[in-house]
Formats: structure tokens, sequence, C-alpha cells
């Protein structure tokens, strides 16, 4: 109930306050009192609690993405179950959060890549597909018809000029590139385990070094030994044939493998 006071105010009841504060998280458009857009929190919050952690690290004229494979029902078909995709020959990402949004994601990301080569007659580059895909994300959030995607987009590629590149996207439309970066369920202690081992300075001399250390990361901040069949391993590098092109592709499971009996035996 509202009373006016003598000098011509009305006040509301302290409950009817806090009612109006709850509701603030009912719009995607209407800034809280503390300046908070809860929808697009939320959609940050389907990113850590996704249950799986991804990771992507950049160095020795290639970048590496790595994440989990968890099938939940044994009836499914495990080929068939992803968290990495191609977006052009040479580009590629992996998706963090739910998978709906990632796929369609994705192929608005694809969509964007192939018109960009119809009409400037080159592929896109690490750095414009994600600050493309970015604008995309920031106008989500202003629309009320729409929602923010619950998803974390890791792309990784290499420039013909700048080598290796990293760039992370969220839901917010926020992009920046790294040199490793990390997302998910236990992003911030794969975060930590990076900025130390960065700290100390990256030395890789090759493709399977940045493999086996993206391996060995995820292995140490999930705290159990890896699996070939339950970690997914996206690499972008220099075509083995052709000078001056670049590939993106999935390791096979026997590559994995192959790479995890090399890093045990390192340990031994």
């Amino acid at each position: 109930m509202t009373t006016l006071a003598r000098d011509g105010t009305i006040t509301a009841p302290a409950a009817a306050w806090s009612v109006s504060r709850s509701s603030y998280d009912r719009t995607l458009t209407v800034f809280s009192p503390e300046g908070r857009l809860y929808q697009v929190e939320y959609a940050f919050k389907a990113i850590t609690t996704s249950g799986h952690t991804t990771l992507a690290v950049r160095g020795a004229g290639v970048s590496v993405c790595i994440t989990q494979k968890k099938v939940p029902d044994k009836l499914l078909d495990p080929d068939s179950i992803t968290h990495i995709f191609p977006i052009t020959s040479s580009i590629g990402c992996v998706m963090t959060g739910r998978t709906a949004d990632a796929r369609s994601q994705v192929q608005r990301a694809q969509s964007e890549a192939t018109q960009f080569r119809y009409k400037y007659g080159y592929e896109i580059t690490p750095d414009l597909l994600a600050k493309r895909i970015a604008n995309i994300n920031q106008v989500y959030t202003q629309r009320a018809a729409m929602r923010p995607l619950g998803i974390s987009m890791i792309i990784v590629g290499i420039d013909p000029e700048l080598g290796p590149q990293v760039f992370k996207l969220d839901p917010a439309g926020y992009y920046v590139g790294f040199h490793a970066t990390a997302a998910g369920q236990k992003q911030q202690e794969a975060t930590n385990v990076l900025e130390k081992a960065y700290k100390k300075g990256f030395a890789f001399t090759g493709r399977d070094d940045v493999v086996e250390y993206a391996l060995k990361t995820l292995g140490q901040v999930l705290a159990t030994d890896l699996k070939a069949g339950e970690v997914e391993v996206g690499v972008a590098e220099p075509h083995a044939k052709i000078a001056g092109k670049n590939v993106f592709r999935k390791l096979s499971t026997d590559e994995i493998d192959a790479a995890l009996q090399r890093l045990g035996e390192r340990d031994d």
C-alpha cells in the first residue's frame, strides 16, 4: 500500500520495492538499479554449468583446442557427439555451453565465412570472424525478442600474416585474442594453470608439444588420467603438402592415444 507524505512524495513499503527489484531478471533490455543485466549473467552461468571443460593454446606455428567428450547415453552413437567444429578449411572452433545454441552459432559462423569469401574472394581471417560473431552476440543483448546464447566460442586458426590465433567470444559480445584460454566448468582452475605456465614461458618445439601440453593441462585440471575416447582435439596448422596453405582438422582417436602414450612415457 502506498502512502502520501506531507511534502507530496509517494512512498511504497519495502516489500513492494523488493518485488520490483526481483522483476529485473525477467527482461533482457532493462538494467537493474545496480547496473546489471540478469539474463546475460544467466547465459554466462549456462557456460560454467555445462559439465565439461575446454582449453585452447597457440604456439610453435599451430593452434590447438581440446575439450572433454561425454556420451550421456550408451545408446548414442559416440561419433555424433562433438563440441569441436570446422568453420572453414583453415579455421575451427570449440563450443562450451548449451549444445543447441552452439550448433546454431556454428552454422551462422560458417555462413558468415562463406559470404565473406564470396564477397571478397579470399578466406576470412580468425580475427574478422571473431569480430563478426561477437557483433551478432551483442545484438542479442539489445532486443527483448531475443535471448543471449548460453555458449562460449573459442576460435582457432592461422592468420596468413600473424600466424596461429586463438579468440574467445562470450554471450555479451566481447571477444579478445589469447595465448591460451579456457572455458567451462573448471575455467578458473584451468586459467590458473595456464597463467603459471605462460609466466615461465611456453617452450613448444612443434605441433606434438602443443598437443601434449594441452592434454597434460586438461588432465591436471580434471585430476584424472585422460583416455583417448574421452577427449576431442582440434588442430589448426600449416598444410603438410601444400606450402602457404593452412588446415584445421580434428585428431583421430589413434592420434590422441599416441599423444597420451608419449606424454606418459615422458612423465615416467
